[in-house]
Order: structure tokens, then sequence, then C-alpha cells
């Protein structure tokens, strides 16, 4: 697809590097040139320089013959001139960046009446993230498929687990349940495992396990499962107002510590069923006050990745909480993803596989049957295809040419869950959830293995 993207701050850098990878015609649209350049130089895309809410730069950069413009600019106001003018130029889809809590539930009526396609807020989306894993306290992350209903968790096996040092074909048996294990991710490397694989201790691993079995599974592998019921947020930005806001409608009772007194009086009038503290955040005292040790969920969500990295490695000495870190910069991903600072919050990688999941959406109407992505740590992507009439349709999993990179997990059939065996098929209008290292899939034909030319070397 043509696509344009205005903005070329972290979101639009993460997006242009993810959506250059998926082989889409990029063009960048940003007033800083020095940023376009840094970009071009490391990516294959054209660049143009000037104001998104202008019309002729956006004719320069193509806006007639594209297919999809992206703002995220820091401005709200501008991704959303940006969007309108590109719909009355061409009517393209448009997706609009728009952050301010207040424009939040007025998200309906601005893509109706403005013909935006999507409307993101990052800090919303981000609480919601979060919001689930509070919810669903033994994972590291959580991603949904099948409308809901089928669910891929990410879990770190503990020291002492049962799993330690058994192999993944041994799980199902010993620990007498339907559990498949599809992925595995070690510091610099992800394997989509094979039978003989051997677990350690501290690996990530991303499972499917039937609801009814989650708890009886956790317990065994001696993960915690307990149900949280209060939660401290370190940071009273925009993304604790949205996760405050989402928890106390769960009944999860929460605490906000924040250093500017202005925010906490808003905050306090905006969330009066919470509990508003004045104060630092990196105080120890402070939160030992506050019941550090109680809390069972603690959330570092200060604007600053050092004080959160720093929170987090503190309460995770001083109390056995579930433990979240926001952190915005990516320059030190292998290092951060080794500290014991619980799940790390990226609010712009939320964004960019949101918009990410739009595309391949966009690209389903144009020939791809992707129904839902998600990018996942590692490098590695879970994908929903729906089957259509094929010529494997019918024909045993066993007996299918997939990818050794490739990993069949889950087959939805009218909204019951097969966890895949040999032995099973695809029926045409199943939908079926796959892992894979591989970047860029479009296709359920692309799980397959290339058909050998005719006189090529076996």
């Amino acid at each position: 697809m043509r696509i344009i993207i205005v903005g070329c701050g972290k979101v639009g850098a993460a997006l242009a590097e993810q959506l250059s990878a998926e082989g889409h015609d990029l063009t960048l649209v940003d007033l800083s040139e020095r940023r376009l350049t840094e970009l071009t130089n490391t990516l294959d895309l054209t660049s143009v320089t000037g104001s998104g809410t202008s019309y002729h730069v956006l004719k320069e950069a193509g806006v007639q013959d594209t297919d999809l413009l992206i703002a995220v600019t820091t401005h709200d106001e501008i991704n959303l001139l940006s969007c309108l003018i590109a719909r009355k130029a061409s009517g393209c889809h448009t997706i609009a960046r728009v952050r301010d809590p207040e424009h939040v539930e007025e998200v309906g009526f601005m893509r109706d009446e403005l013909g935006l396609s999507m409307v993101i807020n990052p800090e919303l989306s981000t609480a919601r993230v979060v919001s689930r894993l509070i919810r669903f306290p033994s994972a590291i992350d959580v991603s949904t498929f099948a409308k809901g209903r089928i669910e891929l968790l990410d879990i770190r096996i503990p020291d002492g687990s049962r799993l330690e040092g058994m192999a993944v074909c041994e799980i199902s048996p010993a620990l007498r349940c339907n559990a498949l294990l599809c992925m595995v991710r070690r510091p610099g490397q992800t394997f989509i495992p094979k039978g003989d694989f051997i677990l350690h201790a501290g690996d990530d691993i991303t499972v499917i396990v039937p609801p009814s079995e989650q708890a009886d599974f956790f317990r065994q592998i001696g993960v915690p499962n307990d149900h949280i019921r209060s939660a401290m947020l370190i940071g009273g930005g925009k993304i604790s107002y949205f996760l405050a806001k989402l928890l106390l409608d769960s009944g999860i009772s929460v605490k906000i510590i924040e250093n500017r007194l202005d925010r906490c009086e808003a905050l306090s009038e905006l969330l009066p069923g919470a509990t508003i503290i004045h104060g630092d955040g990196t105080d120890r005292d402070l939160l030992d006050e506050e019941g550090l040790a109680r809390c069972e969920a603690f959330c570092a969500l200060t604007g600053m990745d050092e004080e959160n990295i720093l929170l987090a490695l503190h309460a995770g000495r001083h109390t056995k909480a579930k433990l979240f870190t926001k952190v915005n910069r990516v320059n030190f991903e292998e290092v951060i993803g080794s500290l014991p600072i619980g799940t790390v919050v990226r609010p712009k990688q939320t964004t960019a596989e949101l918009i990410g999941q739009y595309t391949r959406a966009m690209q389903n109407s144009m020939g791809s049957n992707v129904e839902t992505l998600h990018q996942m740590s590692g490098g590695a992507e879970a994908l929903e295809f729906r089957v259509a009439a094929h010529d494997l349709t019918g024909v045993p999993l066993q007996d299918m040419p997939i990818r050794q990179d490739v990993l069949l997990c889950c087959i939805n059939r009218k909204g019951r869950r097969i966890i895949p065996r040999g032995s099973d098929v695809l029926r045409e209008g199943d939908t079926v959830i796959v892992v894979s290292t591989r970047r860029g899939m479009n296709d359920l034909q692309d799980i397959f293995q290339p058909e050998r030319t005719e006189g090529a070397p076996s």
C-alpha cells in the first residue's frame, strides 16, 4: 500500500520502521529535515519537508494516489486537520493520533463527522493493556484473538518451577492439562520450540491454556494467580488517569502519587474514587507511609524512564506487587528486558501495533486475510487468519508443508477453541492463530514452505 506518515517523532519513527519492513510504499512528512534525513538514511522511503496541514505539502507527498494517511504529530489539532485535508483531497483512509483526555468522549463524533478511519489515543490504549494485565495478574502480557475468546498468555518461568528442565512435549502429560507452548524468549533470542526443546527458569514463554484450566496450570508451574485488589500509581499523567478510571470501574482501589499540586487537584476532581497523594514518588519514606509493602500492583508511570526503572527495582525489593514500568526509549531494550522490573509498558509500541493491525485489516480488503495482528516481544508476530477455500483444507496438519519458523497454535471453529494436533484439519470459515519469528505475513499461504521449482535441488 501507499502510506503517508505525518509526524516523525517516536511513534512516527516506530511506525515507519514497522511498515517499511512490511514492504509498504512510504512517504514521511515532517517540519524537521534532520529527523527526515535520519529515517531516509536507514529505511527505504521518501520524505517531504513541511507541515501536514498544508495541501501543497500533502500534494507533493502524493496524497492523491495514497491509500492511507497516518497523522501522529504531538498536536491533536494538526493530526485532525491533516486527516481532514487528505480525506477531501483523495478520499483515502486516515488515522489520527488524539491524546487530549477531553476528546475521548468525542472520538465517535470525530470519526464519523470528519470521516476518519481510526482515532487512537496512545495513553488510553496503553492503560487498557495495563488494566487487562492487572486483572490477569499471572501474565506478563495478554494477546486476544477471535473477538476475545482466545488468549495468548506471556509468562516468565520462576525459579523452582516444575517447568524448569522440562521438554516442551512433556508439559501436557506431566501437568494433565491442554496447554500449548507457542514461543520461548531468552535475552537476544526467540524460539518457536519443537517437542525436545528444554525450558529454563527465567524463560519468557507464550502459552495457550483453556480458561477453565488456567488457575490449575498457574498453580502447578508455581506462578501466583491471586486477584489484585489494590494498585499504586506513581505519576499523575494521562496514562495514570485512564488506568485509574478503568481499575476503579473494575472494583480495584487506586492510589496515585503525583508531585504537581495543580495536577493532584485536577485528578481529585476527575477521580473522586481514587486516593490522590501530593508528594515525590521517589521518596522512600513516603512510599512506605502510603503502603508500598501492602499494594498488589505497582505502576511506575512518570515521564522519566530512569526514574521509573529505579522505582520498579525498589518496589520489587520491598513488595510482592505485580510491577509495571513505563519506558519510552528503545535504545537499551536488551538491558531493560533483563532487569526485574515486571512488565515494561511502551506507549509508542502499543500505538504502532494498533495502527499496524489496521493496515493489515486494510490489506484484508485488498487480498490479505489477516483478522488480527499482535506484535510480540522478541521481534515475533502472532496473527489470526481466516481460512478460505484452499487445496490444503481437509489435509491433516502433520502433512502440511508448514515453515519451521511458524507454529499453528489454535483453531477457532464457530466459537469452539481447538488446540491443534497433527491429525486435525482446517476447514473453510475457520480462523487460525499462528505465531512466527517471520515478519510481514499477509496471507495464510505465507505459513507454508514455498513450492520447489521443477529441477531445483532437494
